[in-house]
């Protein structure tokens, strides 16, 4: 009768277990993500840059407000476009006090891929294990075929160019934090196509 019910809990268990490691495989789509919103403490946090210099979001907020953006990585044409036109423009940004950051939950190597595309002079940051992401509420994972799409014929090898293989992304939102740490604006879209300006974050300071 004992060794009974002890098989039985141990079913229990590891029918409990099974259910948990389901659980946390089952992960959200853009649509279902929310973002933090202005008014909110910005998460701090620290990472690595595409030149292994460290980066610490406290302290590089007691020089001025941050523009902090998310993409999805070098394979993306959206992502490349809109981190040259803030290339382009960084300058606007310069003068008016702010500093730009980009993450990306992409190894060190393919930040330096991107920062060759694009021309970016500013950081890029490895989001190792999408700490910063999940932070800030902006990470998903895209739909089978979507996937396929983006590993086979974009190149983006999820799998591969990013810490673990749960090929999650983050929507490719931007957020500018104070120098108190408190988020002043955003720009939060699930469609990927759409992305923050330059002019909508000096119209923002």
């Amino acid at each position: 009768m004992r060794s009974f019910k002890t098989f039985f809990m141990m079913n229990i268990i590891l029918m409990s277990m099974a259910g948990m490691s389901l659980r946390a495989q089952d992960f959200r789509s853009a649509e279902e993500a929310n973002g933090l919103l202005p008014g909110q403490t910005a998460p701090m946090f620290e990472a690595i840059d595409q030149n292994g210099r460290q980066f610490k979001l406290v302290e590089a907020l007691n020089d001025g407000p941050i523009v902090l953006i998310f993409y999805r990585g070098f394979w993306c044409p959206v992502c490349n476009k809109h981190l040259a036109t803030f290339q382009d423009s960084l300058y606007l940004l310069k003068e008016a006090g702010v500093k730009v950051i980009a993450v990306s939950p992409e190894k060190p190597e393919y930040l330096e891929k991107m920062a060759t595309k694009t021309g970016a002079e500013f950081q890029l940051l490895y989001d190792e294990n999408y700490r910063i992401a999940d932070a800030y509420d902006v990470t998903f994972k895209p739909d089978t075929k979507t996937l396929f799409v983006y590993n086979t014929v974009l190149g983006a090898k999820l799998k591969e160019t990013h810490s673990d293989d749960s090929q999650r992304l983050p929507i490719p939102a931007t957020y500018l934090i104070k120098p108190d740490g408190i988020i002043a604006w955003r720009h939060f879209d699930p469609d990927y196509k759409k992305r923050s300006s330059v002019s909508d974050i000096l119209k923002a300071l």
